[in-house]
């Protein structure tokens, strides 16, 4: 439990340098936008008479489809197109994102998705915004917390939530060091507190980062999101790690 505060004990005495470096990087770094085409599509990979499958999409930047073309390119359709090829059915899906969104921001969009049929796979995706923002991490575990309770009225019995893991930080281009290796300790923390909370509760998977953001094809221009490549290398992961789960029950 010490190491939680370990972030905080480094970063203290080294604060004048990081806030510095911090608004360098902002002003330094190219601001992606958003994509702008529609959040939502469905994906007809079957022939035969199969039952639809639903996804969807929650989280920061990547799920608004910053440092790609469209939607189509972003995680949630990724996702979607990995589990259609993997399964050979339709999928239908859904992006609920917004760049600079904190994990505290999920639970007020979510009310506009309660009307709408209960999802079989949710992606959860945050944690860079809370990881730059220092959010506690008593607050950032409280917010899962109460996120994946309010989840649970949306889903199946045989749905599940996936946790993406948030991005290594300490290797984004965009970054300089020190404050690199102290976001990338910070990351890892809120990191653990996703793979505990999965650990704790049924229904609700936890998957480590699985792009290579070392790799510069992996990255967008602006050194901070994953590119169209990151993005379906990661998202053939989380379809894997779905459909693992699915094998076992």
């Amino acid at each position: 439990m010490k190491f939680n505060f370990l972030p905080e004990l480094v970063a203290a005495p080294l604060y004048p340098l990081l806030s510095w470096q911090g608004r360098r990087a902002r002003t330094g770094t190219p601001r992606l936008p958003e994509a702008s085409d529609q959040a939502y599509g469905r994906l007809t990979h079957s022939n035969q008479p199969v039952d639809n499958l639903r996804v969807l999409g929650i989280g920061e930047s990547p799920v608004a489809g910053v440092g790609v073309a469209n939607y189509k390119e972003a995680i949630t359709a990724q996702l979607a197109l990995a589990l259609a090829n993997k399964l050979d059915v339709t999928v239908e899906w859904h992006a609920l994102g917004q760049n600079g969104a904190r994990l505290a921001w999920a639970r007020t969009a979510l009310p506009d998705l309660r009307s709408m049929a209960a999802w079989d796979v949710i992606l959860v995706a945050f944690g860079v915004n809370d990881t730059t923002s220092f959010c506690s991490v008593n607050s950032y575990r409280a917010e899962l917390h109460c996120l994946l309770d309010e989840l649970q009225t949306m889903m199946e019995p045989t749905s599940i939530v996936i946790l993406a893991g948030v991005p290594p930080m300490q290797v984004f281009p965009a970054l300089p060091s020190p404050l690199r290796q102290v976001l990338g300790m910070k990351a890892r923390v809120l990191d653990q507190i996703n793979s505990e909370m999965a650990a704790s509760r049924q229904q609700v998977l936890h998957l480590p980062f699985a792009a290579n953001l070392q790799d510069v094809r992996q990255m967008a221009e602006d050194g901070y999101h994953p590119s169209a490549l990151g993005v379906s290398i990661w998202a053939e992961e989380l379809a894997k790690t779905f459909l693992q789960n699915r094998q076992e029950k």
